[in-house]
């Protein structure tokens, strides 16, 4: 129920608007403070008055404590006794005078007058006495509130000692400290009020406007309006808060603007290196063409240049023969001319389709596979395969042919892709081997695997572990094709059910130029 109540208040407080929290707080500060200022004052008047009561008391008792010393006898306290009840009854303020005598640790009661019945505390007698000095206090007798003074008298002996108790109504007392709280409760009222009052002209003034002028601006940047500011129109502390935030403005301003021209920047950039991935993958996908066409006339070539080869041999020896007729010898000529212009004709494509000698230049592992790597993008995400790559800061670099190991790398890539059609993990990673002056790259999936058998013919052209339409076989023929173009080397190492692993050894920039 508290913890309800609580979070009750909380939430009105939460939606109280900063005038009337601050209006609140100081009115509820000045209040706490009126009301310890008033009550210290009551308390201070309280003590005068009884001071000054309490002072009278001790002259009365002191006039008594005379009065007993001189006339000590049963007469003179007969008298006493009369004198302290004409007393009572002359001065309405005195409800009641005792004379009590303290004898081995004993109070008797010596002579009085009261117009209240009240008995003394025999320790409070009896430790006045033996201290010697007065005890005031408070008391509520029936005829309201009084105040007691134990009063010791001077020249006792030791054996006995005499107490005079003195009670006076202090009536008077309680009815000016009630006049007083009335006036300081009706003053504080009308002050807090007045107070209430300035404060909601001064705080609509010295906090209102400021505010609302802050927060008209902030909307404005809300927005989009950068060129917004405050108008600075004072020096206090508003002024300094206006100067803050518009210099604070001024910078998001330029941070704007420079995020704009950045945004732009990084746009143009993009822009040039998407056209450049776009030409560097047609670069690639005309190299690949142009490697798998190479193989193709390579292989027409041998195909058709050993029949042909026989074709014309024995056309050669048939016109070695004489006695032919004209019309055979000129066709057994014809077949010789035609199977040379056909054999010229092989030899042409062959150079046509040549692959030109590599153009090296300096690049890094880092630099060639995040080039390489964006290329195969799509078909990463559309078959759910994971990239993990694993580079030693102090791999060499070395003097490559951008397109081809590029190439290499794509083909390695889709083989390793297409090997695994349900999702897998590509490892990629890269280190020297000092000793031997080469950087190795390793490129691992966790694929079926191929079988040893088809393992000893997969770099062969048109060997290949998969099925289907297309130029297969070529892949991993066209990779070694140009490893061997940078004097490097290819192994595979594969395990049916576990994966397979290509390894590229390529020589270090410091010795691929030799």
């Amino acid at each position: 129920m508290l913890k309800k109540l609580l979070s009750k208040i909380i939430d009105y407080n939460n939606n109280l608007t900063l005038r009337v929290r601050l209006v609140a707080l100081t009115v509820a500060g000045l209040a706490l403070t009126m009301a310890v200022w008033g009550l210290i004052h009551l308390t201070a008047l309280d003590r005068i008055l009884v001071d000054q009561q309490g002072k009278r008391l001790e002259g009365v008792a002191e006039t008594v404590s005379t009065f007993y010393q001189h006339f000590p006898t049963r007469q003179g306290i007969a008298t006493l006794d009369s004198t302290l009840k004409d007393h009572i009854q002359t001065d309405v303020r005195l409800a009641r005078i005792d004379i009590m005598e303290i004898r081995r640790n004993a109070v008797n009661y010596v002579a009085g007058a009261s117009r209240v019945p009240y008995e003394w505390p025999d320790h409070l007698v009896a430790e006045t006495g033996a201290k010697g000095k007065p005890l005031s206090m408070k008391l509520e007798t029936e005829g309201g509130p009084s105040l007691g003074l134990l009063y010791p008298v001077s020249g006792d002996t030791r054996d006995s000692r005499i107490v005079v108790g003195i009670i006076a109504f202090s009536r008077a007392n309680a009815e000016i400290m009630s006049r007083a709280r009335q006036l300081l409760l009706v003053s504080s009222a009308g002050l807090l009020l007045a107070i209430l009052l300035l404060l909601g002209v001064s705080y609509g003034w010295l906090i209102g406007r400021p505010l609302e002028m802050i927060i008209e601006t902030i909307d404005e940047f809300q927005k989009g309006r950068y060129v917004e500011r405050i108008p600075i129109v004072r020096r206090d502390e508003w002024g300094h808060l206006a100067d803050h935030f518009n210099q604070m403005a001024d910078e998001i301003q330029n941070v704007m603007e420079r995020n704009e021209n950045l945004t732009r920047h990084l746009a143009d950039r993009v822009r040039e290196e998407t056209l450049n991935v776009i030409h560097l993958q047609k670069q690639v996908d005309d190299l690949k063409q142009l490697t798998a066409l190479g193989h193709l006339t390579a292989n027409l070539a041998h195909d058709l240049g050993t029949p042909l080869h026989s074709i014309a041999g024995l056309a050669r020896l048939m016109l070695e023969r004489e006695g032919w007729p004209p019309d055979v010898a000129h066709k057994l000529n014809v077949i010789v001319e035609q199977t040379q212009r056909l054999d010229h004709v092989i030899q042409n494509v062959r150079k046509a389709t040549r692959l030109p000698e590599p153009h090296l230049e300096l690049m890094t592992v880092h630099k060639i596979l995040s080039e390489t790597l964006p290329l195969v993008e799509p078909l990463i995400q559309k078959n759910r395969i994971t990239i993990e790559v694993r580079l030693e800061r102090s791999v060499a670099s070395l003097y490559a042919d951008r397109y081809r190991i590029q190439t290499a790398l794509l083909n390695i890539l889709q083989n390793s892709i297409e090997a695994m059609p349900g999702g897998g993990v590509i490892r990629i990673s890269a280190q020297d081997d000092r000793a031997a002056r080469t950087v190795v790259i390793a490129i691992s999936d966790n694929g079926p695997g191929i079988e040893a058998d088809l393992l000893q013919r997969v770099c062969d052209p048109f060997v290949s572990s998969h099925s289907g339409e297309g130029m297969r076989g070529l892949g991993l023929a066209i990779v070694r094709d140009i490893i061997k173009a940078h004097n490097g080397r290819m192994d595979i190492q594969s395990v049916p059910g576990s994966g397979t692993s290509v390894i590229l050894y390529l020589r270090m920039a410091d010795d691929a130029t030799e």
